[in-house]
């Protein structure tokens, strides 16, 4: 089947820099597995006591670059086929979170992020031949755009000419993406909200997380268990704002009522 070109970004009406991108990962590495996670150290010593969380402070987490209801975008149309939707959302969710991390990826680096990071979770990754990895979160994340670019890219699971039918795993290597594209998120949070906000992109990375995880709670397609540890920020940022208040209604005039009118009622 073929896929629909959706451009999500253009949807939300983003700036260029947050909404064109090309199917191609800027970033290039090997081929890897799967991951596991991990809350102590790759040491074995437990991490530092919980830090105080800037993104979950008022005046970050209610600059949008959109304000309306999200939920709107991410529910399967009547007319597209479910894959699909799931091969366009994801797809596109790829490389905006690719080109995401690359605004601060001179930020992250094997000296300042000597491990896969997020809250006080450390993430590891184990190859194809099942080799525990100890990696940094720079390798990390090249190694989660190397696999989901290798995936996105293969015809025969993200096919794109009419016809193609999609594989009976496509709804498991998408989670498998999905899953992936949340660490990256996460570690954006965790260990580079001070360099986001810095270049005044807070806005640009609080909507695309929040669309990403209204996506991902539409079509279940990461564990509840996995995504716990940004709860807090998911809340804030996936719940709709309240509508703005209506102006009062004007006074009426003041005035002596004549004696007909005073037992008039008024409905307004």
């Amino acid at each position: 089947m073929k896929i629909s070109t959706i451009n999500l970004g253009s949807i939300l009406q983003l700036p260029c820099s947050y909404a064109n991108t090309n199917s191609s990962s800027s970033r290039a590495g090997r081929n890897v597995g799967k991951d596991v996670k991990s809350k102590t150290k790759p040491n074995g010593k437990k991490p530092p006591a919980e830090e105080k969380k800037q993104y979950l402070e008022p005046e970050f987490t209610k600059i949008r670059v959109v304000d309306f209801d999200l939920k709107e975008l991410v529910v399967l149309p009547r007319e597209i086929d479910l894959n699909e939707w799931l091969a366009s959302n994801t797809t596109t969710f790829f490389n905006l979170i690719n080109l995401q991390y690359s605004t601060i990826s001179e930020f992250c680096t094997g000296d300042t992020c000597q491990a896969m990071t997020a809250c006080n979770t450390i993430y590891y990754w184990y190859d194809e031949r099942g080799k525990k990895t100890k990696c940094t979160a720079p390798q990390y994340v090249d190694f989660v755009m190397s696999l989901c670019q290798k995936l996105v890219t293969d015809e025969e699971i993200f096919p794109t000419k009419y016809g193609k039918e999609f594989p009976n795993s496509f709804e498991s290597l998408v989670k498998k993406i999905c899953r992936y594209l949340f660490h990256v998120l996460a570690h954006l949070y965790w260990a580079h909200f001070k360099e986001t906000v810095a270049l005044d992109l807070q806005g640009h990375l609080n909507t695309l997380y929040a669309h990403f995880i209204v996506f991902v709670r539409e079509f279940n397609l990461v564990d509840p268990k996995e995504t716990c540890i940004m709860d807090d920020l998911s809340e804030i940022l996936c719940t709709p704002a309240p509508p703005p208040a209506p102006l009062p209604a004007p006074s009426a005039p003041t005035s002596s009522p004549s004696p007909s009118s005073q037992n008039h009622v008024t409905e307004r």
